[in-house]
């Protein structure tokens, strides 16, 4: 595999770590009594989201293993640069998320459930292991294996390109309906997480932190039902199915965000 073309290098991950999961999915989908032809429930879905991701440093390891190269080489090193990366990266998420709620708030189009901030405290801890997984894990396959592997035959812009936009589609895995009003979003956050790894010197700490941030705050908000819409404002501008990343409030953010680090880019 040393010298083996990009496209086979990317394709055998990607059939090796499906095909080591789906027989852990069978076993999962059996014991969580799942019906094919109903939605996955969140209880049902974190249990096999888990199992997939837990292979994958196994299945990319081997890759590396078999190429001769090593984690290093996508952008992965463990050290107190990439522990401070990742805190400069979670706090640009957050920031940038609570200017994009408290412009809402100012224009009227939602307002924050002061009843449910007890929620918080019980699910804070558990949804930020699970952001900082989740947000670890893509970044080591998307803007790590896929982006560096494609940069080999292609410029930065392309290979950031077909990385974000295989990042955004493979989210349908999971579930249509909601995520496909999100593409276009999704494809905007790879970009902005590529820019992440550009500001960083190519390391993925900073990508982890903003990916990881984003994670926890969207998913603290849903959990908890902090945030009711009005219908002031059409689910365009809030978003559709009230997810940020499927409306324009949310693109502006990525877009915003997507600003500070390219200049944060130019002078580092």
């Amino acid at each position: 595999m040393k010298n083996a073309p990009v496209i086979v290098v990317v394709m055998a991950f990607f059939m090796s770590w499906i095909g080591c999961w789906l027989p852990v999915a069978a076993v999962w989908a059996i014991a969580l009594d799942w019906q094919p032809n109903k939605p996955l429930q969140p209880e049902q879905k974190l249990p096999l989201l888990v199992s997939l991701y837990l292979l994958a440093p196994l299945v990319l390891w081997g890759v590396i293993w078999l190429s001769n190269r090593s984690f290093l080489d996508y952008g992965l090193v463990v050290n107190i640069s990439l522990l401070s990366s990742l805190v400069v990266g979670f706090g640009l998420g957050v920031l940038s998320l609570a200017i994009m709620f408290t412009c809402q708030f100012w224009l009227g189009w939602c307002y924050f459930e002061k009843s449910n901030i007890k929620l918080i405290p019980s699910i804070l801890l558990p949804i930020l292991l699970i952001g900082l997984f989740v947000g670890g894990i893509e970044e080591l396959v998307f803007r790590g294996f896929l982006l560096t592997e494609l940069e080999q035959n292609y410029p930065i812009w392309l290979a950031a390109a077909t990385s974000s936009l295989i990042f955004a589609v493979l989210h349908l895995v999971w579930e249509q309906h909601e995520t496909l009003p999100q593409v276009p979003g999704l494809w905007l956050m790879g970009m902005m997480l590529v820019l992440a790894r550009v500001a960083d010197g190519d390391s993925l700490g900073m990508a982890w932190g903003l990916h990881a941030a984003l994670v926890w705050a969207i998913a603290t908000v849903d959990t908890a039902q902090l945030i009711t819409y009005t219908g002031n404002a059409s689910e365009w501008f809030t978003g559709k199915n009230k997810k940020p990343l499927a409306g324009v409030a949310g693109i502006t953010c990525v877009l915003g965000t997507s600003l500070i680090l390219w200049v944060f880019s130019s002078y580092s």
